[in-house]
């Protein structure tokens, strides 16, 4: 079988959760099943963060075109060369194809239909058409999570449930699993400038991880832990500002350190390094920092909505995402209570175990390969 996979995603400077897909399933699909060929087609030039492997079955198309690539030129690819099915790794779908050809895409979430007003207009309206268009054409729907499925039937009633197939994504073992490295973790921190215990939080800075109400909740701690450091780690994202406003008038700025991306090797330092891991989204479509800090023996506190609970399980800590004082109590009791924090670890690690990328590119290829 011949197996498209649109790939794009992986040349951009930002890496988020789409990509960290797209890349560690492609790390899997070759090694899985030598007997198909897989076209994997992107713009540019990866990420040096974001290079599939080289697989003998793997063939990598690089094709540039300055506007609208998805629609035109890889549309374009895709006629010429004739796979038998294209996946689309996320919420969209070439317009002008065969007719033959099978389809499926992955739907991460639906924040935009939520959320709104945490969108640029102009990235809102092109989710909306292509989001739109894709959910209603493609034969077959991959949901990250049964929270997402959910939320496709919600705002897609048209769509057959018998259409979505919920697959979880997984972790990277190597990179999160290790014991800790005091020496490198050391070397880690210095280069972010990182000091004494901290909290951390990894993801991208935008509105809708909600990152304003966990400063107001690193305030309050602050009055309990006043040697406590606060690290915000992850790539600035559209409409930011007000979350570094934020910072700028908390009374313990100079506490509050945000390092930028930090690459995959050094997350995982800094997560084994961490006092507690903090996720407080106000929607996850999964939540792949919630295992990353599972698989790093860091206790998890994250927000009560959406996926969190489907991938946190009675692993994680909860709080309600409008509560920067219920927060507040969460991390000072974490914090407090050394056998609960031990035991939150523990069934972190429990907790990861239904969870893999090589489960997860078993149930796609599996998946993208059935009539």
């Amino acid at each position: 079988m011949r197996i498209a996979v649109q790939a794009a995603d992986l040349d951009s400077s930002r890496i988020d959760g789409t990509r960290v897909y797209i890349l560690n399933l492609l790390k899997e699909f070759g090694r899985l099943d030598d007997s198909s060929q897989f076209l994997i087609y992107h713009k540019n030039t990866f990420n040096p963060e974001l290079v599939p492997p080289d697989y003998k079955n793997y063939k990598i198309i690089k094709k540039d075109f300055p506007f609208l690539w998805t629609q035109t030129r890889f549309s374009w690819e895709i006629i010429k060369d004739n796979p038998d099915v294209l996946w689309m790794p996320m919420q969209a779908l070439p317009m002008i194809r065969k007719k033959k050809l099978k389809t499926v895409i992955t739907v991460h979430d639906l924040a935009f239909k939520y959320f709104p007003r945490f969108f640029p207009a102009k990235d809102l309206r092109r989710l909306n058409f292509y989001g739109d268009y894709a959910i209603g054409n493609a034969n077959k729907i991959i949901a990250i999570s049964q929270s997402t499925k959910d939320d496709i039937l919600k705002f897609y009633p048209a769509v057959g449930e018998d259409k979505i197939k919920v697959i979880s994504h997984g972790f990277d073992r190597a990179v999160y699993e290790k014991p800790r490295n005091m020496e490198k973790e050391a070397e880690v921190k210095k280069k972010y400038k990182i000091e004494g215990n901290y909290l951390i939080y990894i993801g991208a800075i935008q509105p809708r991880k909600n990152l304003e109400k966990l400063v107001e909740a690193f305030d309050l701690v602050k009055e309990v832990f006043s040697d406590l450091k606060l690290v915000l780690a992850g790539e600035k994202a559209w409409l930011s500002e007000g979350v570094f406003e934020k910072i700028r008038k908390s009374p313990h700025k100079k506490d509050i350190i945000c390092p930028g991306q930090v690459n995959f090797e050094d997350s995982g330092h800094l997560l084994r390094g961490a006092l507690v891991f903090v996720f407080p989204s106000l929607y996850e479509g999964f939540g792949i920092p919630v295992l990353e800090a599972f698989a790093s023996r860091v206790p998890v506190i994250c927000s009560k909505n959406s996926s969190l609970p489907e991938v946190g399980g009675e692993a994680a800590v909860y709080f309600e995402d409008n509560d920067a004082k219920d927060l507040a109590e969460k991390i000072k009791e974490v914090m407090n209570d050394e056998n609960l924090k031990q035991a939150h670890i523990a069934k972190g690690l429990e907790q990861i175990k239904k969870f893999s990328w090589e489960k997860c590119a078993q149930e796609t290829l599996k998946y993208l390969k059935e009539r």
